[in-house]
């Protein structure tokens, strides 16, 4: 599989469904790929933030793996978060990891130790010559309190074959721009943040690793695709039906609201790890409120 091709369009940040007593919920989890392949999105990226993968063991990071690519079974590209702030720990991670089924990793910029730019560079230097599949980076520095430069990221992707695209949530629009504006042909920038996605792609990126989609597959995922045909104005209208649910998926951290949405809408049961906790009930009601009001009808 050309991964280069196939990272377009909507991925899906999964969340990890638990059970009352604190395990991982596979039937849930099952559910709820199930459903979001259904809504036609693009692939999939398992043990992401989103999926509480700092709460994981490394047992139970196999297992999620392990499910996730049975459960797909090929119908789309599966993509692994396998990062962390000590390079030769992930390196360590890499080697022991079977990547049969796994198309591509998804690899945070290091958090809490900032690295300097010549570290980042480093870094992800080690992980490229490590990884046997293509490497995403992530940049998200309002929770590593590092940020990978635009310079940095054109470096790294000129430099390395397998480094293929960035997931962007800097928030910080100037600099995705001047990634997009100087980007090879085949380095795809993908945004790391759902309201942030419309602008994006009509500024020219590939698309989108997305919290919402879980919830909403179908219409993120059609509005996405709207975006990348040039149907502006589809989507538009798309983007601001969404707007307000992404707000209140977010009001109150991230996964407690999309774990909310997914048990409103009887996919998984409302269970997180310390040390997130349930959303507020402000944020659930608000949310109830918001669920009964999709689908929504395109004019």
């Amino acid at each position: 599989m050309n991964i280069k091709t196939n990272l377009k369009g909507t991925g899906v940040a999964i969340v990890t469904p638990f059970h009352n007593y604190g395990t991982i919920d596979f039937t849930s989890l099952g559910k709820l790929l199930e459903y979001i392949i259904a809504g036609g999105v693009d692939f999939i990226v398992a043990l992401g933030t989103t999926g509480e993968a700092a709460t994981l063991t490394c047992d139970e990071k196999d297992a999620v793996v392990g499910f996730v690519t049975d459960t797909i079974n090929g119908r789309l590209p599966v993509v692994v978060g396998l990062g962390g702030n000590s390079t030769r720990a992930v390196i360590g991670e890499i080697k022991k990891t079977n990547f049969e089924k796994i198309d591509a990793i998804l690899s945070v910029v290091p958090y809490y130790n900032k690295p300097g730019q010549k570290g980042i560079y480093n870094h992800f230097k080690s992980i490229s010559a490590a990884c046997p599949v293509p490497v995403i980076l992530y940049n998200v520095p309002g929770r590593t309190s590092s940020n990978i430069t635009a310079e940095t990221t054109l470096q790294l992707a000129r430099d390395f074959e397998n480094i293929v695209a960035i997931k962007e949530a800097s928030g910080n629009l100037p600099q995705v721009m001047e990634i997009l504006r100087r980007k090879p042909d085949n380095f795809h920038v993908l945004s790391g943040e759902d309201n942030f996605t419309f602008p994006l792609i009509s500024l020219g990126a590939s698309g989108v690793i997305s919290v919402v989609a879980n919830v909403f597959p179908q219409e993120f995922s059609q509005m996405v695709n709207f975006l990348l045909q040039g149907r502006y104005k589809k989507a538009l209208e798309l983007h601001y039906h969404l707007l307000p649910v992404i707000t209140q998926l977010f009001a109150d951290g991230n996964p407690s609201g999309v774990k909310a949405a997914l048990e409103i809408k009887g996919i998984i049961k409302n269970n997180l790890r310390l040390p997130m906790v349930k959303a507020n009930k402000a944020v659930y009601f608000a949310l109830q409120k918001l669920l009964q009001e999709f689908p929504v009808k395109l004019s």
